[in-house]
């Protein structure tokens, strides 16, 4: 299969709705999913209710900006305030067919709808195809992110190989022996292999078959994108999106940004305030899925990033995010993965002798480094600590034990050091 096979085409005709018809679908989506969430979730009506927001008067887009926005890291208190994950669902539990649990902890429930996360269209365009063996390196064990990505391959008619995350040498060999021709994971962790394979003498052109990419979970520099389709002659693609609300967004051939999912209407807020902003302005990427099940409206991610409207080569005729180009918060994604400070919190209270601590991350030779560093005298449980930071934060740090008085009076709990050339 030629890369001009992989990449033409699209996949669904609301990918090409001119303005007016995207406009005109999204308007009624919203409008549907208002009245079904504001009669069926008790949370979403005490959140119309106390901002006085009549769903029978919403008329046109700029109508949502009357709803109050929820950051992504009130789902953690929300979820506990009751039944259904405190009024947030539409269905009681036993109705939906998974729940995941992200850190946070964030219960991330998956309904029985086809193309739940509806990632499939953001497939298509990275160059998946009928008959493509695909390795998923996301994690199968209580995180969505294994399954939510194998359904689109399903759907697309391709294999999967669900091979979760570490297992280098394993993962390596079934690559190879299997014939694998598409990857789904971070970028990081392609990076890793690709170093891997080659210190074992391999070469990743003639020895594996590797066709086209998909990563997602980390920012995505063009220097590692160039740097690994030269290694493997492969297409890379990434996707963007949450556990709570699935795909948000993808890139299609052209690398211009990343077309906004037609399962969605996605807004850039002020983070202060929630009030939309202007096309090229950048501000907090907000999110409402047109997901009746888990009505999560105007979900603001904590991701900053800003629109852009101008014609792409590929056909597509969505807005795209031109990029993400930072965080609201301190919230930090690692590896994939959320890092809370107060998660971390929780784990270094479990330690008296643990006086302060830093989490500081960087990305030498593209790949994401975690370090923790705690101020403490004498600490002697530093594989109690390990066990228990990866149980609840689901990465495993370096350790660096320091003195008392050895971090800055000042610090951020975590600092991102990392680089993307």
């Amino acid at each position: 299969m030629t890369r001009k096979d992989r990449t033409e085409g699209i996949y669904s005709r609301r990918e090409v709705l001119d303005e007016s018809e995207r406009r005109q679908y999204c308007q009624l989506q919203l409008k549907e999913l208002l009245s079904y969430a504001y009669r069926y979730s008790e949370d979403v009506k005490k959140r119309f209710d106390r901002a006085q927001f009549n769903v029978d008067k919403f008329r046109i887009l700029n109508d949502l900006k009357h709803i109050p926005i929820i950051k992504k890291k009130e789902l953690i208190f929300l979820q506990s305030m009751g039944p259904r994950l405190g009024g947030l669902l539409t269905k009681d539990l036993g109705e939906l067919q998974r729940v995941f649990l992200s850190p946070g902890p964030i219960f991330d429930p998956e309904d029985r709808s086809e193309d739940y996360w509806g990632w499939t269209e953001g497939f298509y365009a990275a160059g998946f195809r009928s008959g493509d063996l695909a390795q998923i390196t996301f994690n199968y064990h209580l995180a969505p992110a294994g399954l939510m990505f194998e359904e689109p391959l399903r759907n697309l008619s391709c294999a999967v190989v669900p091979a979760g995350p570490g297992n280098t040498n394993s993962q390596i060999e079934i690559m190879q022996k299997l014939r694998v021709t598409g990857y789904v994971g971070t970028p990081s962790y392609l990076m890793h292999l690709a170093q891997k394979a080659e210190e074992a003498g391999l070469s990743l052109r003639k020895d594996l078959f590797l066709e086209v990419a998909f990563v997602t979970g980390e920012k995505f520099s063009e220097k590692m994108r160039s740097t690994l389709e030269k290694k493997f002659d492969c297409i890379m693609r990434q996707g963007y999106g949450t556990a709570d609300v699935g795909c948000i967004g993808y890139e299609c051939f052209h690398k211009s940004g990343l077309h906004l999912s037609n399962r969605a209407y996605v807004e850039i807020c002020h983070p202060d305030t929630g009030i939309p902003l202007k096309d090229g302005e950048v501000g907090e990427i907000v999110v409402t899925a047109f997901n009746r099940t888990y009505p999560l409206i105007r979900l603001a991610t904590g991701d900053l990033g800003y629109l852009d409207r101008t014609p792409c080569a590929c056909g597509r005729t969505s807005p795209r995010l031109g990029g993400i180009v930072g965080r609201v918060d301190t919230t930090a994604r690692i590896k994939g993965m959320f890092v809370y400070p107060h998660q971390v919190e929780q784990v270094m209270a479990r330690f008296e002798e643990v006086k302060r601590w830093q989490i500081e991350v960087t990305n030498p030779g593209g790949i994401d480094e975690m370090i923790l560093s705690i101020e403490a005298g004498q600490f002697n449980q530093e594989d109690e600590l390990l066990h228990l930071f990866r149980e609840k934060i689901k990465l495993r740090p370096i350790l660096k034990v320091l003195a008392p008085g050895t971090l800055p009076p000042q610090i951020r709990p975590i600092e991102d050091k990392r680089t993307w050339d």
